[in-house]
């Protein structure tokens, strides 16, 4: 069968590459920052004369077809650069091939009444998808002085952030587990730090970021929630240059450049190489000596990435890069974790000199491992390794496109741990998946449809998933817009989080379950594959030029989930055939939903930028045994972040981020007992001591307290010299020191808050 399923996939690539390997009056090509050769985004290109125009892509990349024949002068226009223009003759049945290269301005525009950022409004559906460069993730306050993806994320609608120390962002409802992350098509499986400040990404070299939160289009599967997909940066085509900073959290350093060739050369190869640590360990003791009762903050990391770019005449380009990333905490009588992240890749973008189709491709290689050790002594631990690859062919046809292509991906996973009940559970797992993918998006004048579908073959599991999606937007008007999407989703990884734990500290990675439960709700299982299904609707209203309100309401129905069985109490062997499934098999059958709707005002003018968004969210969980809600469930979230930049040059900024949740739910204790040990046939219960048990009460039926905290940084910046900058970030992370609960130690009876006001002083030299 799965012969079959290559075969058909691989029919369906050819046949799409016959349909579109030809078309008729195109231009087409990249637009480049002149002064570093780094591809411009998102930037409008235009036919003068004409309505024909396009928008670049991450690569910079653009393509106009329909061009009747003649003269024109193609002209591109962005924010903060000065616009270029060069003149094209244009011949039917041709295809013309054209770099434009944009300086930066040195004239701040006061408005601008056309922009990409309207164009991709009105030309895409982007329903629940949230689009984020390095500029945009600096506008928020730098907490230790260092701006930081996951520091931006904590502040879109839907996100819950679980706290300062061992935190995990779940997206509109779904475990961590069900978010795909992508470096530079690259997939991660821990993209976070235990100290929840900071990523494994670094700021300075992400040129976009785009997250979705849900009714993700057919190119992305293999998850159930939420996908985040970050393109970093090829590297300074014209000069050696980079940045170094230091604070009390961490420091670090930057470097890009060109690779050899010729200065006036415009495809010379490329680098860029970054590196930082963390040192709160040692530090903190230091400047933070009242932090953890005196003992410092546990954490310390270490990540380095490095990625070389090549580049052809026509914008062909390929890229190779690497990382290492490694995180230990220990948590004093909590925890102690210990994980490493390892990977190699490289992708490519094709150009073909006959086609208006644009190829990419991309394979990588990456490891994980994670283990853990508690205070009741029980370790556990996991690790995940494989590749994962894929081609994408994207056809251009006027404003309409066409993407289609294929993803294989194969990993091996292995997974150790011990019970409440002192049962060891163990899996190791190999698994392939295979899959393609078609989506066209189609203009009808207001309307946009985006239709899509996706076949997802998980090889280990001889099952194929038929995964249909659909966009839609309508441009009622100028300023109002009404947007959905819907899809059906699976996936095979899965998580072991505790749902008792008041904290989850430990997620391990498992495939395919050999024992899991026959029956759940009454029905055979007959499939061990997660499922779910999205349905999203919401509005985009212009309240004015630079005022803008995003309001999304979502319904997640996760069908069939999978989980480790914390219930078990007996191994599953034919001596116990009569007891049932949830208390002897190793893994169990769940559902659920997710429901909410979020809130997004955003107004970016001149020097003030606010953003405000509020989330009402409802999760809920069913293991055929008992409903409750997970630990994520937060009800209502709430941030409100804004920056002011001043001064006669503008160098100066003062940023402010305030964050409320409402209480977590956790599992309360009814009380304790002695725990004896009867394995011996010879125990005397009344001479043998034994150890303190615990009496749960039902599952997460309490909740914490709420969880509001305010940062505030203030930037003063030097210009040194036209290419070199010195930056001064005094911050404040918990400004008015609010008590948060951390963790609540249930034999000792004693409470663990986060992360108590922090104050840094950062310095950071651009050159």
């Amino acid at each position: 069968m799965q012969k079959n399923i290559q075969r058909f996939l691989l029919t369906i690539i050819f046949v799409f590459c016959s349909l579109f390997s030809f078309s008729q009056g195109t231009v087409r090509g990249f637009v480049y920052d002149k002064q570093t050769g780094e591809p411009i985004m998102f930037t409008n290109v235009v036919v003068r004369g004409t309505t024909l125009g396009a928008t670049t892509d991450l690569n910079g990349f653009f393509t106009i077809t329909k061009v009747p024949e003649g003269s024109y002068r193609l002209v591109s226009s962005y924010l903060g650069y000065d616009t270029a223009s060069v003149s094209i003759l244009v011949k039917n049945e041709g295809i013309y091939n054209q770099k434009l290269y944009l300086n930066k301005s040195s004239i701040q525009l006061g408005t601008v009444e056309i922009s990409a950022e309207k164009e991709q409004a009105t030309n895409k559906v982007q329903v629940s998808v949230e689009t984020v460069t390095a500029k945009g993730i600096n506008k928020i306050v730098a907490v230790g002085g260092q701006a930081d993806l996951v520091q931006y994320m904590q502040t879109l609608p839907g996100v819950v952030f679980t706290g300062d120390q061992g935190g995990q962002l779940y997206i509109r409802g779904g475990s961590p587990i069900q978010n795909k992350v992508m470096i530079d098509g690259m997939i991660l499986y821990n993209p976070f730090h235990s100290i929840g400040l900071f990523s494994v990404f670094e700021t300075d070299i992400i040129r976009n970021a785009e997250i979705s939160t849900g009714g993700f289009n057919a190119q992305n599967g293999g998850r159930l929630s939420a996908v985040m997909d970050i393109t970093t940066k090829d590297g300074n085509q014209r000069r050696l240059s980079g940045k170094a900073s230091s604070s009390p959290f961490l420091s670090k350093i930057i470097l890009e450049g060109p690779l050899g060739g010729k200065k006036t050369s415009d495809n010379r190869p490329t680098f860029v190489l970054t590196a930082k640590t963390s040192y709160l360990e040692q530090s903190s003791k230091i400047f933070y000596p009242y932090a953890n009762e005196g003992k410092g903050l546990p954490f310390n990391f270490t990540d380095i990435y490095a990625k070389t770019s090549f580049k052809s005449d026509n914008g062909s380009k390929i890229s190779f890069f690497g990382f290492n990333f490694r995180d230990q905490v220990r948590f004093s009588n909590v925890a102690q974790i210990g994980w490493n992240s390892f990977g190699v890749g490289t992708n490519f973008v094709v150009v073909p000199a006959a086609s208006t189709t644009l190829i990419k491709g991309n394979f990588a290689y990456s490891t994980y491992l994670i283990q853990q050790k508690e205070a009741d002594g029980k370790p556990r631990q996991s690790s995940i390794n494989g590749f994962n690859g894929g081609l994408t062919f994207n056809y251009f046809l006027a404003k309409d496109e066409i993407n289609y292509g294929f993803e294989i991906l194969g990993f091996d996973t292995d997974y150790q741990f011990l019970n409440q009940a002192n049962l060891f559970v163990q899996q190791a797992q190999s698994t392939t998946e295979l899959a393609g993918f078609l989506k066209y998006k189609k203009i009808f004048n207001k309307l946009i449809i985006e239709p899509g579908l996706r076949l997802h073959y998980y090889a280990s599991l001889a099952t194929l998933s038929p995964e249909p999606r659909l966009g839609l937007k309508w441009n009622v008007s100028n300023r109002f817009r009404l947007k959905a999407a819907a899809g059906l989703y699976s996936q095979n990884l899965f998580s072991a989080a505790s749902d008792r734990d008041v904290v989850n500290l430990f997620y391990g990675f498992l495939s395919g379950p050999d024992n899991l439960q026959k029956k759940f709700n009454g029905k055979d299982v007959n499939t061990k594959i997660q499922k779910s299904q999205h349905a999203i609707l919401g509005m985009e209203i212009d309240l004015g030029k630079y005022l803008e309100l995003n309001v999304e309401a979502y319904y997640k129905n996760f069908s069939q989930l999978i989980n480790i069985n914390r219930d078990k109490l007996y191994e599953d062997n034919i001596q116990n055939a009569a007891i049932p499934d949830f208390q002897k098999r190793d893994f169990i059958i769940e559902n659920g939903y997710a429901r909410g709707i979020d809130f997004r005002l955003k107004y970016d003018y001149k020097q003030w930028y606010f953003w405000g968004t509020y989330s009402l969210m409802y999760t809920n969980r069913f293991d055929d045994v008992r409903n409750y809600r997970p630990v994520f469930d937060r009800r209502h979230n709430v941030n409100i972040v804004a920056t002011y930049n001043f001064g006669k040059t503008k160098d100066w900024e003062f940023s402010t981020r305030w964050n409320y949740g409402s209480g977590f739910p956790f599992t309360q204790t009814q009380g304790f007992y002695e725990q004896i040990n009867f394995n011996d046939i010879g125990t005397d219960y009344t001479q043998q001591n034994g150890q303190l048990g615990v009496q749960y009460g039902p599952i997460n039926t309490g909740r914490l307290p709420d969880y509001h905290r305010l940062d505030l940084s203030l930037k003063k910046t030097f210009y040194l010299s036209s290419n070199t900058s010195l930056d001064f970030n005094l911050s404040a992370s918990n400004a008015y020191n609010r008590q948060n609960i951390f963790y609540f130690d249930r034999i000792s009876f004693k409470r663990v808050n986060q992360l108590p006001i922090l104050p840094s002083l950062a310095i950071s030299l651009n050159f």
